[in-house]
């Protein structure tokens, strides 16, 4: 059964580069636009192996997505990367501290995130 990745990014460009990518490596990908449609989309029962989030989005940011998500039954324990053009060391820690997984900055190429989505899921 193929591993689910939620990307969740306002740029629809990095986010159907990142979805055909991820398909064409035996993934299942689904997406969202902001932290908000993602939000209500994990609180309608989905449940994503892996979650890849921006952080600079309209509506609800990553930072706020990460924060919500950790709090949900369920989805407590599943792994978030964020992608993101912020290089800032404040940013990062705070998401760690939030509970991301990882930091990537944007543009990551395809087959390193691959190798980085296989690594935090183990069996993908």
């Amino acid at each position: 059964m193929p591993k689910t990745i939620f990307i969740v990014d306002d740029s629809l460009t990095m986010t159907m580069s990142l979805k055909s990518n991820l398909e064409l490596n035996g993934f299942k990908v689904e997406t969202a636009s902001d932290g908000l449609q993602a939000l209500t989309k994990l609180k309608g029962g989905f449940k994503p192996d892996l979650i890849i989030t921006d952080i600079n989005m309209p509506r609800m940011d990553g930072m706020e997505l990460i924060r919500q998500v950790k709090g949900l039954p369920g989805l407590r324990f599943t792994p978030i990367l964020t992608l993101t053009t912020e290089s800032d060391p404040k940013k990062r820690d705070e998401s760690k501290r939030l509970g991301a997984t990882g930091w990537l900055v944007k543009p990551v190429s395809g087959p390193d995130l691959v190798k980085i989505v296989k690594k935090v899921l183990p069996g993908a």
